[in-house]
């Protein structure tokens, strides 16, 4: 009783929805509402949640937790797994970062038993940026290159271009711009190779991030824009606020580049349309239940209200940010809560609380970027770096033993078909010297192997030519040793023909 009342609230959420849904939701709904079989409703819950993650968070975990339920009591291990994998990423955004953590972990033990490749990256991805958004960078980028190294090995482009865009992230964050900026652009590419938009968007998103922070505001600009418009076309609510808040921050420091009035105007247009953008970003952050975007909005908005001399307002969302940022325990975000905060404090007066909050900014801004961190950052490339030269290095040696036995083996063919082809001519010239008489089928039999054995010295001698170019295809090698066959059977009717008039009674 309580899973078929489970099942209508499910699909009574499902159904409010006044867009309507695509035909893959229909489907997958369909399914659900018919099928019995409980593995496929495990598979069809785990599908139909991807179809929710992005708009509507808690819908798809839900759909999570009925198909870890449902798995754990048929024991169902691959659906328990994929359920704590989506569960724990889900979580993640939502600011549960202890729970995400364990439901990974969990996963990656299950995983790690049925030896699923593709689905242990993920997974390690997603433990990386938990480290990385708890400031443990060292961490968070061994979690990182762990799973890049597993999707380069596997093939698995997609994963690959998210990895090597978290990693730019991280090399951003620690100011190797260079280094940052260069595996972001192999990611992007990628991403536009294998037509995926939203990973396409992530990485214009981050170009954009990386010019911002190097001055370059226009190309920055630009390339929030380019990002913004693919996730608004794919309903990426995340990334579109993300987006719109990228772009709130270069209009509230640097002015609005299009305007053509005074230096002030600009700047007064800027700090306007930033608002606006603020705001927007904010809307989005709190319907979807993102705090860590919450928090950022919060924080971006109250610097604005404190630039504009709105101390009072000001106050009000920096706390709010603080607050949030600490049960995300998230270092960056408590920096740059504190940062204002203390900025607060002194226009009001209160240095007591203005030193409080400006040592516990430091405090958090180091904890993120420091020596030993950008030190534990290069050693992570290095080692990378090196594991990557060793695959190679292992692979290259492993072609050349390819190549070398087959060399050999020609070799060893070769020779052995020009010893049995010599051996049988030197039969038979005895036989033409001494003008011996033999029997027609033993005759027929010699000349029937010398030319077979000529027939593989052939093709054992134009077999790399062969390969080389018809790239191995079965059919035309065919083709082509059957006609090097139909050039050699005249020869050996007419061979044939000739000794059997010497030597056959």
């Amino acid at each position: 009783m309580i899973k078929l009342t489970f099942h209508l609230l499910l699909v009574t959420q499902l159904t409010i929805n006044p867009k309507g849904y695509c035909s893959a939701v229909d489907s997958l709904k369909q399914v659900l509402a018919t099928e019995i079989h409980d593995t496929t409703r495990v598979n069809t819950l785990l599908a139909l949640q991807e179809q929710y993650y992005v708009s509507r968070p808690d819908t798809a975990i839900l759909l999570c937790q009925e198909a870890e339920r449902l798995s754990v009591a048929i024991n169902y291990s691959r659906g328990i797994s994929e359920a704590y994998g989506q569960l724990g990423y889900l979580l993640i955004q939502q600011g549960k970062i202890e729970t995400a953590l364990a439901y990974n972990h969990k996963s990656l033990k299950i995983l790690e038993q049925s030896g699923d490749k593709k689905s242990i990256a993920a997974v390690l991805n997603n433990i990386g940026y938990i480290y990385e958004n708890q400031g443990d960078i060292e961490k968070g980028l061994d979690y990182y290159h762990k799973s890049l190294k597993i999707k380069e090995k596997i093939g698995d482009k997609k994963g690959e271009a998210y990895s090597l865009n978290n990693i730019g992230f991280i090399y951003m964050n620690q100011d190797d711009i260079e280094k940052g900026l260069e595996y972001i652009h192999k990611s992007l590419k990628i991403y536009e190779e294998i037509g995926d938009k939203k990973g396409e968007a992530i990485s214009l998103n981050n170009i954009g991030l990386i010019y911002k922070n190097q001055g370059d505001i226009e190309k920055g600009l630009d390339y929030y824009h380019k990002s913004l418009k693919i996730r608004k076309e794919l309903g990426d609510k995340t990334g579109e606020a993300n987006s719109l808040n990228n772009i709130g921050v270069i209009y509230y420091n640097q002015g609005d580049p299009s305007c053509v009035g005074s230096k002030e105007e600009c700047l007064r247009a800027g700090i306007e349309k930033g608002l606006d953008y603020y705001h927007k970003s904010l809307k989005i952050y709190e319907e979807i239940g993102n705090k860590q975007g919450v928090a950022n909005s919060l924080n971006n908005i109250g610097s604005i209200y404190l630039d504009e001399g709105n101390a009072g307002e000001a106050k009000n969302h920096a706390k709010r940010s603080l607050d949030l940022s600490q049960e995300l325990g998230n270092p960056k975000l408590i920096s740059q809560a504190t940062g204002l905060l203390n900025r607060i404090a002194k226009r009001e007066g209160n240095y007591k609380e203005a030193l409080e909050m400006y040592e516990l900014h430091i405090k958090m801004r180091d904890s993120i970027k420091n020596e030993e961190t950008q030190k534990a950052t290069i050693r992570q490339q290095i080692k990378y770096e090196f594991e990557k030269a060793q695959i190679i290095k292992e692979q290259e040696e492993k072609e050349r033993q390819r190549q070398l036995a087959a060399a050999v083996s020609r070799r060893d063919n070769l020779q052995y078909s020009i010893i049995g082809v010599s051996f049988l001519f030197l039969v038979l010239a005895f036989l033409l010297l001494v003008r011996v008489n033999v029997p027609v089928r033993w005759m027929e039999g010699a000349i029937f192997l010398i030319f077979l054995i000529f027939f593989e010295f052939i093709l054992v001698l134009t077999d790399p030519y062969v390969d080389s170019s018809t790239g191995g295809a079965p059919g035309w090698k065919l083709l082509i040793n059957a006609g090097i066959a139909g050039l050699i059977f005249p020869l050996h009717a007419f061979f044939e023909k000739v000794l059997k008039r010497r030597l056959v009674k």
